[in-house]
């Protein structure tokens, strides 16, 4: 008679679904506290906080960026979530532009 292993066939597949939902539970950590930081400095732009924003928009780019990094998000979202906060503290910057026409 054969003799009978101790593991099955699919310990490998087991053994990713663990993974899978621990790296699940660490990005959804991650994404949450990107997004309260963006939300801190959506206000601070709304307010036209300019100190708020210059302390604030370091630590939010930087959050993107090792967020990229550990592979929570893709890097071209963080980019563009990046640039677009930038152009908000621009815009919360600057004076009130009088359009031309």
């Amino acid at each position: 008679m054969a003799k009978i292993k101790k593991t099955g066939r699919h310990t490998g597949a087991i053994k990713a679904a663990r993974q899978a939902v621990r790296r699940m539970l660490r990005n959804r950590s991650v994404k949450r506290g990107i997004r309260t930081q963006a939300k801190a400095f959506i206000e601070a732009a709304g307010r036209k906080d300019a100190t708020a924003l210059q302390t604030l928009m370091p630590e939010v780019a930087s959050a993107w960026d090792k967020a990229a990094k550990t592979g929570a998000i893709h890097w071209k979202a963080a980019a563009r979530k990046k640039s677009r906060l930038a152009r908000l503290a621009n815009a919360a910057a600057a004076p009130a532009a009088v359009k031309r026409q």
